[in-house]
């Protein structure tokens, strides 16, 4: 890779990590609720599920999802009943359980945020088609060994969004203090999560494959 073209991969790629998603709103929600420490580990368990599909994307899955409309069509639904089941838990948090928040930093353990991160990411069949569609671009036609090529922007691209995400979740969590002082706030931040999980789960489940 030229580098006019690894500084093209770097340009697309942020752009791409900082437009607004589902993961992105998800790190900030949990380190908003949770605290700091909460948005990394979310923000980890995304990036992990990235070099997951560029493991699978190098595998030619994304062709089969292209290719396939059953397996596309069921892994999407997939990722939207988990965003759904998720905004509909923080839509139905009591007062009571907001009063419990407000008293504690933690009330998940990390390793159950992080694998949230991971199958949030892993269930948007639209990531393992964009990689399908985005890595080949920056890989010459000369290239000897493409696969190792497309596993290598793919890891590049996955540390990247890890690069990105985590200070924004370890920063967004600093508000996390000034929330629990205030429980009205705090409720609120709970029903719009809710709906914005809820609203990108049906998006995602009306998405067209193409």
């Amino acid at each position: 890779m030229t580098e006019s073209s690894l500084l093209l991969f770097l340009i697309a790629s942020l752009l791409v990590i900082i437009t607004p998603g589902q993961d992105l709103i998800l790190v900030m929600s949990r380190s908003l609720i949770q605290g700091s420490t909460a948005g990394v580990a979310t923000a980890a368990g995304v990036s992990s599920g990235l070099l997951v599909h560029t493991v699978l994307t190098a595998l030619g899955l994304g062709a089969i999802l292209q290719a396939s409309e059953p397996l596309f069509f069921t892994l999407k639904l997939c990722g939207a009943a988990y965003l759904i089941y998720l905004g509909v838990k923080l839509l139905r948090t009591r007062s009571t359980e907001i009063e419990l928040l407000a008293a504690s930093r933690v009330n998940k353990p990390l390793g159950q945020l992080y694998l949230q991160g991971a199958f949030s990411n892993l269930s948007n069949p639209k990531i393992a088609v964009f990689y399908f569609a985005f890595l080949p671009q920056f890989i010459s036609a000369e290239v000897q060994y493409p696969t190792f090529y497309l596993l290598g922007l793919g890891t590049a691209f996955a540390v990247l969004t890890f690069v990105v995400k985590g200070p924004i979740g370890f920063f967004a969590g600093y508000l996390s203090e000034w929330l629990r002082s205030r429980r009205a706030v705090l409720t609120w931040m709970h029903r719009t999560s809710g709906v914005v999980l809820m609203g990108l789960g049906l998006r995602l489940a009306f998405e067209r494959k193409d």
